[in-house]
């Protein structure tokens, strides 16, 4: 049975005192009220090492946002997967759609990210997805079957086991668009056949595949009812403890 996931992507927000604060709420929360699904939190690097002593790891898991795709080195301002690994943290966002965008970051740099990242035992979430003027010319599909087949096709069905996919549709992410449920079954169902047809049936029964385009408590029961929706990658409503919770207890 594939695991079903809700995973908060906090972003570029909250200081450290204020993430301290949330992940607190938050684990109280969810201890009280324990959860129908895996929960995951994705902080700023320096939130990493504190969060990690304050949450219930059996009910809360913790995760980086990116992480560099070198080794270790001369490069300033970068944080390593094995930094990452060594703070508590057992998960890392990887392919995000504004790493994409704004730090030019290639399939190509992705599979150094991923490689590093497995190696140094993170689960990985890897997102993909496509921008609006794909959408409207019909290249979803293809487009997503590149960034898929570009970073992780290199790797062992070993290794692909600690893979989580996250499908954002980026069109519908802050532009007033949104995608419907069926859209995003539509588009899952397709990500399913692409991992199937590359690592097998089973491998691709069993992958989790989150949906990251605008999700909320009004919506993600929804959502989560489709087959091939495992759950969500959530920004905006993952800084908000009672929004998150509403999320997540979408799946009760």
């Amino acid at each position: 049975m594939r695991k079903k996931i809700v995973a908060g992507n906090w972003k570029m927000n909250k200081n450290l005192q204020e993430g301290i604060a949330l992940a607190k709420e938050l684990n109280e929360k969810l201890t009280a009220d324990k959860p129908a699904c895996d929960v995951v939190i994705c902080t700023p690097y320096i939130h990493l090492a504190s969060v990690a002593g304050l949450i219930d790891k059996s009910v809360i898991g913790l995760g980086a946002e990116n992480c560099a795709d070198k080794e270790k080195g001369a490069y300033t301002g970068e944080v390593s997967a094995e930094m990452v690994k060594s703070t508590g943290a057992d998960y890392v966002i990887l392919g995000h759609s504004e790493r994409r965008a704004y730090y030019g970051e290639t399939a190509e740099i992705l599979k150094e990210k991923v490689n590093l990242a497995l190696a140094n035992g993170l689960k990985v979430i890897f997102c993909i997805g496509e921008v609006l003027e794909e959408r409207e010319a019909g290249k979803q599909n293809e487009v997503v079957k590149a960034q898929i087949e570009g970073s992780l096709f290199d790797l062992t069905a070993e290794q692909y086991a600690d893979i989580i996919l996250a499908y954002e549709p980026v069109w519908a992410i802050g532009t007033g668009k949104t995608a419907t449920a069926e859209q995003a079954e539509e588009m899952h169902a397709f990500i399913r056949g692409v991992i199937a047809d590359k690592f097998g049936a089973q491998a691709a029964e069993d992958t989790t595949i989150l949906y990251g385009g605008s999700c909320k408590p009004s919506n993600a029961k929804e959502l989560f009812a489709k087959p091939d929706v495992d759950g969500g990658l959530i920004g905006g409503a993952a800084l908000k403890a009672d929004d998150f919770k509403g999320i997540i207890d979408a799946w009760k």
